[in-house]
């Protein structure tokens, strides 16, 4: 992770010129997506043009009515069925003019003021594909959305040290220094629930990986992003809160994510360095279930049942990543 002065936008900051397209994807996302839209008003300030489309994914419960009666105006796209978070980019994208940016929002977000300018502003700047926040917890506290590209030593790291030593150590997956969220910088990828990206980029990457289905399509389009030659900045003055979470007490969410590190992992690495990648994921699933835990149990069997194949599956409530 480089620091922001090698790029320097938070000190010039240019106005937001270009529309932005607030992307939203639901499927039986009921009990958030009010939530969500309520905030948009506020969080839109300083947005000159804005639209709002929620892509529903085949919802049973009233998502689509609540988006429809909205004061914020929001288009609805009808997938027709539950293709998985990045079917349901793709689809609200190919309504969306070419030219604006976009910000991708899980139903769950809830954004403080000028938010979405923040993010917006950086997208402005030749070089900068996507942009991320600072993404809070309910609670107020920091939620740890950077991440390090995955590698057998962030999956090693991350399996024997855990989650937060591992990164302590800056050998983790995830980056946990708390100080390290207080400056701007560039990032290999961050979490998937709010991301901004720029209409050059998503011109020259294309459509997000619907192969994927829920968990790791946001890993696979943010490395196509950098490898695009383009640079994900991460805005610390840009605030949010999600409320989201359930792959940690889901067995069911937590094991496609458990598979998808696995596949994402096996499509740029070569078969014994995937074997050792799933075997240091197993390891630490292992090492996290001798307390009885149903949600690693679930990942242990995930990764010994992966066979390399996509999964298509019904997505329990919205997507919480």
């Amino acid at each position: 992770m480089t620091t922001a002065s090698v790029i320097d936008y938070s000190r010039h900051q240019r106005p937001v010129k270009r529309p932005l397209a607030v992307v939203i994807v639901t499927y039986n996302s009921a009990d958030a997506l009010g939530g969500l839209l309520d905030t948009l008003g506020h969080g839109l300030n300083g947005v000159p043009f804005a639209e709002v489309v929620v892509a529903d994914n085949a919802s049973s419960d009233e998502s689509v009515s609540i988006a429809e009666s909205h004061s914020i105006g929001a288009r609805v796209v009808r997938t027709g069925r539950n293709g998985g978070y990045a079917a349901g980019i793709n689809a609200a994208v190919a309504t969306i003019d070419p030219s604006a940016d976009l910000l991708i929002l899980n139903p769950d977000i809830r954004l403080e003021p000028g938010t979405a300018a923040l993010l917006a502003a950086p997208l402005q700047r030749r070089g900068i594909g996507m942009a991320v926040p600072r993404i809070l917890h309910e609670d107020g506290t920091l939620y740890h959305s950077l991440r390090r590209e995955p590698s057998l030593a962030t999956a090693w790291a991350d399996a024997l040290l855990g989650t937060k030593l591992g990164s302590g150590l800056d050998r983790g997956e995830c980056i946990c220094d708390s100080n390290v969220y207080d400056h701007a910088n560039m990032v290999d990828w961050a979490s998937g629930a709010a991301l901004a990206v720029s209409a050059e980029a998503r011109a020259k990457v294309g459509d997000w990986d619907e192969s994927f289905f829920l968990y790791s399509e946001e890993v696979d389009y943010q490395r196509r992003v950098r490898a695009a030659g383009f640079h994900i900045v991460y805005v610390p003055e840009a605030r949010l809160v999600h409320i989201g979470g359930d792959y940690q007490r889901n067995a069911r969410l937590y094991s496609i994510l458990t598979a998808n590190r696995v596949r994402d992992y096996s499509r740029h690495h070569g078969a014994f360095s995937t074997m050792l990648f799933r075997f240091a994921v197993v390891t630490g699933e292992l090492l996290r279930s001798v307390g009885g835990s149903k949600v690693h149990r679930a990942g242990v069997e995930a990764a010994l049942k992966w066979t390399g194949a996509s999964e298509a599956v019904a997505i329990p409530k919205a997507r919480n990543a």
